[in-house]
């Protein structure tokens, strides 16, 4: 019988500042789509099991796209896995909104279709349920 967990899937988006921007070209390291990864993965953890839990380790982490100070990242994370304490889960950043600074200072775009820009597979722990 399958877990009920396993499929919960957590949304979160988040505008990247222009205070982020780390590179030429406005591009942010790759390092901030973990930390958002983090925090959905607090959210799976608090649905799934009532408890923040930890993130213990990233079994993969795919750089796929450039990420940009004025992009609107939509983070979601997925349970694939659930064990008596660890929790494997699927994590994807795709840039839905870009800033257009070609057409404007302050212009930007919905895009047709999202750019995933970074996947990565992850397991967290949680407490051992009583």
């Amino acid at each position: 019988m399958s877990d009920p967990r396993v499929g919960l899937t957590v949304t979160h988006r988040r505008y990247v500042p222009y205070s982020h921007a780390h590179y030429a070209g406005n591009l942010v390291d790759g390092a901030y789509a973990l930390g958002l990864f983090g925090d959905v993965a607090t959210e799976v953890c608090i649905r799934t099991d009532g408890d923040e839990g930890l993130f213990a380790s990233y079994a993969d982490v795919q750089f796929r796209a450039p990420m940009k100070a004025g992009d609107v990242l939509e983070v979601t994370a997925t349970v694939t896995r659930v064990g008596t304490r660890s929790r494997t889960v699927d994590f994807a950043a795709a840039v839905v909104c870009r800033g257009r600074p070609d057409r404007g200072e302050s212009a930007a775009e919905v895009l047709d279709e999202p750019i995933v820009a970074v996947t990565a597979t992850g397991t967290v722990v949680v407490p051992q349920q009583p």
